[in-house]
């Protein structure tokens, strides 16, 4: 009578073969490694060591030329009575209120609009989003030459039977800010427009299907559905507003400069002028480092709500 038995399997000496493939699996691959500290180490000479150096030199006394002369918080002190540094960051608040209110408001607008998909839609967003592609200088030597005594603005508003209205813009105390918002703006929404337009992409249908079996308006859907479902893109824009409205330059220099009589002067500008025309590069980098702070701290508190928001 045979008898049937189990054959020997030893399988538990291969294990530790299996291991030590799964340790060597989990190794970085030396190229890996290479794209990742490669754009490390440049980034470390370029931004961060200037950076840190920034921070050193806001806490001196130095012309550019001589030996920085350690001064500590002086730079700082000097800040709460200076009335040009109250009078720029008064208008880069004013300039965050203005800039960043219309293009929030009228690049949502622009995405509302846009966002359904019909004959020559295209075009009106490439249209709207073209500015973006502009540079900042090109766009104000523009709208410098809009705005000039004898421009296309004046000209029109005579036009229009408004000639009582000309006058130099970017020369009068009471316009030159507001007409510098104006191609800061013009190019900002179509930024803001892109953001919105994947927002919506985003919404399910379903709902606005429901809103609508319910009775509610079409107010009603934008505020109890559209809104909602836009609170992450609502939390990027305005992160993005506020440091672009922090480190707007190139518009207000190329077409004021901060003039006249610092009517437009910015933060951003005020720190140009006091370093590299000035020459007072210490007193300037204590004004980088309250830029940063500021824009910093938008930053933190962006990531800190899209952490909680993905817990």
């Amino acid at each position: 009578m045979a008898v049937l038995t189990a054959p020997d399997r030893k399988s538990p000496a291969r294990t530790p073969a299996v291991g030590k493939r799964a340790r060597g699996s989990r190794r970085t691959p030396p190229l890996v490694l290479a794209f990742v500290l490669v754009p490390l180490l440049a980034e470390s000479v370029w931004v961060f060591w200037p950076a840190l150096q920034g921070f050193y030199l806001a806490l001196t006394k130095w012309d550019g030329v001589s030996t920085p002369q350690f001064i500590g918080l002086d730079n700082f002190r000097e800040m709460a009575s200076d009335d040009i540094f109250r009078s720029a960051a008064g208008h880069t608040v004013l300039w965050l209120v203005v800039f960043g209110g219309l293009s929030a408001v009228l690049g949502l607008a622009a995405a509302l609009l846009l966002q359904q998909e019909r004959r020559g839609v295209g075009f009106y967003r490439a249209a709207l989003f073209l500015p973006v592609v502009f540079s900042l200088v090109a766009t104000a030597l523009v709208w410098q030459a809009i705005y000039q005594p004898d421009g296309v603005l004046n000209r029109v508003l005579d036009a229009v039977g408004l000639g009582s209205l000309q006058h130099a813009w970017l020369a009068d105390q009471d316009t030159a800010l507001y007409a510098v918002i104006v191609p800061a703006l013009w190019r900002q929404i179509g930024y803001v427009m892109v953001l919105y337009l994947a927002g919506l992409k985003g919404i399910d249908p379903a709902l606005y299907e429901a809103a609508k079996v319910d009775g509610a308006s079409a107010w009603q859907r934008f505020r109890h559905v559209t809104l909602p479902q836009l609170r992450s893109v609502n939390a990027v824009v305005l992160s993005v507003i506020i440091i672009d409205s922090l480190r707007s330059f190139d518009v207000v220099w190329s077409l004021t400069r901060g003039g006249p009589y610092h009517s437009s002067e910015l933060l951003s500008t005020y720190m140009y002028s006091t370093a590299f025309q000035s020459l007072r590069l210490g007193y300037g980098s204590a004004l980088a480092v309250v830029i940063f702070v500021l824009a910093f701290g938008v930053i933190c508190s962006y990531l800190v709500r899209a952490f909680r928001e993905a817990d």
